[in-house]
Order: C-alpha cells, then structure tokens, then sequence
C-alpha cells in the first residue's frame, strides 16, 4: 500500500488555488512528471468526469485515465484511475486560512499490483518526494502572479 500525504501553504485565495490545481489543463505546468493530459468526457470538470494522464515516472512512460468521484469547488477534488499500471487515488484540498492564503494537501494512495507491488516502498519514497517538488512549484507559480 503507498499512501502519500502533502501539504503546503500557498499565499493567494482559495478560489485561486482551487480553481487552478483542479483544472486538469493546467498539471503538465506544474506537475513535473505529467506531460500532457487529454480529456475523454467534456468539460466542464464534475463528477464523472474521464481525464487520461501521460506521464513519465522513473524513466517511463505511463498513462493513467482518472475518473472523479467527488468534486466540491473550492474545498475537495477526488480522483480514481480507470485504467493505468496500477490502481491511485488522488485527493486534493483547499482550505482557506485567511482571505489570502490557503492549505493544499496532495495526498496518493494506491495499491500496485503484479510485478510493481515490489518496488511499493522506493515507489513511495519518490513519489513523496515529487509531490513535495510538485507543491512548491504550484506555489511559485500561482504567488508570481
């Protein structure tokens, strides 16, 4: 089992934060591993909706359709694989601490399966720390503007 918990503190408002980290447009931008993303339902983003990942993790090639489960704007995104090596949750949360900051959490849980679920701990080790990089670079890129 990998189960991956990240925050960060982002000073702009929630709605800011939330509205760009749930466009699934937006994560080859600061989503360093995620290199393009192409919707299989139509936008707008609401339970139900199908969006596929390509992504390169430790020298390969993935691709992940995700389906939403919950969508609450501005407080919870929660995503499932469809498809993809194995099955991943992803969660994302906003809280709004003051009128111009918010608390991001990015947290991943999945099971591997097959010849992965060896690899489940090193998995989790990068993993946590590509969600780390990831978090700052969102930061960087929604404080600068």
């Amino acid at each position: 089992m990998v189960d991956i918990l990240t925050e960060i503190i982002i000073n702009k408002p929630v709605e800011i934060v939330a509205a760009y980290a749930a466009n699934p447009d937006n994560a080859p931008e600061w989503y360093v591993n995620i290199k393009g993303v192409e919707w299989k339902t139509p936008k707008p983003l609401t339970s139900g909706t199908m969006v596929e990942f390509i992504t390169h993790f430790l020298g390969r090639k993935l691709i992940y359709t995700y389906v939403v489960t919950e969508f609450a704007e501005n407080e919870k995104l929660v995503m499932r694989t469809a498809t993809g090596p194995f099955p991943m949750e992803t969660t994302y949360t906003w809280t709004g601490i003051d009128q111009n900051s918010t608390r991001m959490t990015l947290r991943n849980r999945g099971n591997p399966t097959g010849f992965s679920k060896f690899f489940a701990p090193f998995m989790e080790i990068m993993m946590q720390k590509a969600n780390r990089n990831d978090l700052k670079r969102i930061r960087t890129i929604l404080e600068s503007r």
